[in-house]
């Protein structure tokens, strides 16, 4: 495949490495977790994978450009390129022994996720894809399927996903999140980046969340868009810059949109 290969290629190599690291401290008894400034939860986990796939860039891809949740941005790219590095997303399980946490690679081409990948060692599984290279599952990528979303198109035989309900309270939005939850036919709270997987394998067929950074959605966007959904913020514009995401097989996106913005107060 032309493209986007050698940068999945890469992608695969990081994420290999960050496996071999971050499952070296799961449930490691000697585990170190301190506070951000923001009171969420780093691990000495985070900071060693984040560390290893920077070396690894700077000598595989040296004029692009890095940013990662742990350590901001590099030196800025000598193009338009940089990888976008969560080095474990679901930190918070993580830390208290929950398998469902991955590694995130993204590239970027300015404004645009190009490509990305999630691997999640403790469940055995990873997701990938790139622009015109659709969107794959399995163990590695010699053993690979190929995903697709869901064909549901109606609320009430929804599967619906999100993350939790505070950041909706916090917005003004958690009535007409409620009333989703309570039409739809089946409602879990997975969070994190493993509802955006789910939906991009067509287990389910929406993923919500109120407040997002750049490094937990830049990865999420190829993956859900190649294997056919539909993937903007509350404001229903694509990309990852809007700081919230609605995620859907495509068929539900509208009624989805038109619910979650008629925003109630107090």
């Amino acid at each position: 495949m032309a493209g986007y290969a050698d940068d999945l290629a890469l992608a695969h190599l990081l994420a290999d490495t960050a496996d071999s690291i971050s499952m070296a401290r799961f449930r490691a008894l000697d585990l170190k977790v301190e506070s951000k400034p923001d009171l969420t939860p780093v691990s000495d986990a985070d900071t060693a994978v984040e560390k290893a796939i920077r070396a690894t860039l700077a000598r595989a891809r040296p004029r692009d450009g890095v940013l990662g949740e742990e350590y901001g941005m590099s030196s800025p790219a000598k193009g338009t390129r940089h990888w976008v590095i969560d080095p474990i997303d679901g930190t918070k399980n993580f830390v208290r022994g929950v398998p469902i946490w991955g590694t995130l690679i993204a590239l970027m081409d300015g404004d645009v996720p190009v490509a990305g990948l999630v691997s999640a060692p403790a469940l055995g599984r990873r997701w990938w894809g790139a622009v015109g290279h659709g969107a794959w599952a399995g163990k590695h990528q010699r053993a690979a399927t190929r995903i697709s979303v869901s064909a549901v198109n109606s609320m009430a035989d929804a599967s619906f996903c999100y993350s939790s309900l505070t950041g909706w309270a916090e917005s003004g939005r958690l009535e007409p999140m409620l009333d989703i939850i309570l039409q739809v036919w089946r409602s879990r709270a997975y969070g994190d980046f493993y509802g955006y997987m789910l939906l991009a394998e067509g287990a389910v067929d929406a993923m919500v969340e109120p407040e997002l950074s750049l490094w937990d959605v830049a990865a999420l966007i190829p993956i859900v868009t190649e294997a056919g959904g539909t993937f903007t913020d509350l404001d229903g514009v694509a990309g990852p810059g809007g700081g919230s995401a609605i995620a859907s097989n495509g068929l539900l996106h509208d009624e989805l949109l038109r619910r979650l913005t008629d925003r109630k107060d107090g």
